[in-house]
């Protein structure tokens, strides 16, 4: 009897979970939570232009988390943020709890743009936020899988995927800073 009301209650969470996932039609849609601990709707970020980047602390590309920043203090004031997702898929290079990635990002790169908790940006287990990104129903133009830490996704003041950078495009490399300055 209580496998059965267990299997029940399975049942009832996975469907919500498929609901909410097919409900999805834009990134104002989604809830996260930050590094923090509180969350957050997306829509807090409407009408800005956002740089979602999924991040980890022990990459070949951290140091990226300067670039990172330096865009962030330059572009802020005129409407764009950055939001960081840090995420442990690739060669368990994020391997910290929240509160250990924060501190790291605050004492090696002083990082100030929103940090959000640890997901997981592919695989079984991929956050419907990745699944909605990187999805060709839903990004059609800039669909497929994360290739590594550090791909980058440009959203319009709209909420719409208007472009996506691989994680050897440098935060400051003059195609992503065009691309910025041309969203806002």
């Amino acid at each position: 009897m209580k496998k059965i009301i267990l299997i029940t209650i399975l049942l009832i969470i996975i469907t919500a979970i498929q609901a909410e996932e097919q409900n999805m039609n834009s990134i104002y849609d989604f809830k996260m939570v930050n590094i923090q601990g509180d969350t957050l709707q997306l829509s807090e970020y409407t009408g800005k232009v956002l740089l979602i980047v999924n991040t980890a602390s022990k990459c070949g590309f951290t140091y990226q988390y300067e670039g990172l920043g330096k865009l962030y203090e330059t572009y802020k004031d005129s409407g764009f943020v950055i939001l960081g997702f840090p995420a442990n898929n690739f060669l368990k290079q994020e391997p910290g709890s929240d509160k250990e990635i924060a501190t790291f990002c605050h004492i090696n790169y002083g990082v100030t743009f929103p940090m959000f908790s640890k997901i997981s940006v592919k695989g079984k287990d991929m956050h419907p936020l990745y699944k909605y990104l990187t999805s060709k129903e839903t990004n059609p133009e800039f669909s497929g899988k994360i290739s590594w830490n550090f791909n980058k996704f440009l959203i319009s003041k709209e909420g719409k995927i208007i472009n996506r950078f691989g994680s050897k495009d440098k935060p400051e490399s003059e195609k992503i800073i065009k691309a910025i300055k041309g969203a806002l």
